[in-house]
């Protein structure tokens, strides 16, 4: 079944968002592209991830449909001479892949985020053609292939490298898309 995208919202997580983080967070189907991310095993660390990883991250917003987490996307800002950029990152529970909802979701966060971080980079494993597709339909340009770049769950992998510059936003994000759900400017965040 296709979801409305009308339904799709980004917020800051809550804490009442742990049995949805561990149904998405759980499933390896989901982690295994996540750099850094260990699958989640129990409610506990669900919780953990929120109040120590999600809460304090100066920009990861929930992917939600009906105000229920079913994903997350992720601006990691640079720093020093690179604080200019970020790296954009994103996850979605399995059953909603496929609907477009990834792609509006970056798209929202794209719009929020150009002010602080006008240059924006994804590294995507070679073979995770789902995500590249999903940046390809951003706009984001595709740079090129790093071999043997990084350790993903313990293998080294390839990666594609995209960016994505606040010069290349375009029209083509319509307004509906630049919405964001109410209580993203929740306790000051962006």
């Amino acid at each position: 079944m296709q979801t409305d995208l009308s339904r799709i919202a980004l917020r800051p997580f809550r804490l009442s968002d742990a049995d949805d983080v561990l149904s998405f967070g759980g499933d390896d189907q989901v982690t295994r592209v996540l750099r850094g991310f260990k699958t989640l095993t129990t409610k506990d660390e669900a919780l953990n991830f929120i109040k120590n990883v999600c809460s304090p991250h100066p920009w990861r917003r929930s992917i939600c449909i009906d105000d229920r987490s079913i994903g997350f996307v992720t601006m990691f800002p640079g720093s020093g001479d690179d604080r200019h950029k970020a790296d954009t990152g994103y996850a979605l529970a399995a059953r909603y892949w496929g609907q477009g909802i990834t792609t509006k979701a970056v798209k929202t966060a794209l719009s929020q985020v150009f002010k602080d971080y006008p240059d924006l980079q994804s590294f995507v494993a070679v073979e995770n053609k789902a995500s590249q597709r999903v940046l390809d339909k951003v706009g984001f340009q595709r740079e090129g292939v790093l071999r043997k770049y990084l350790y993903l769950k313990g293998d080294i992998k390839d990666m594609v490298v995209y960016s994505f510059l606040s010069s290349d936003l375009s029209n083509d994000l319509s307004s509906d898309e630049l919405i964001t759900h109410p209580s993203s400017r929740d306790e000051g965040r962006p």
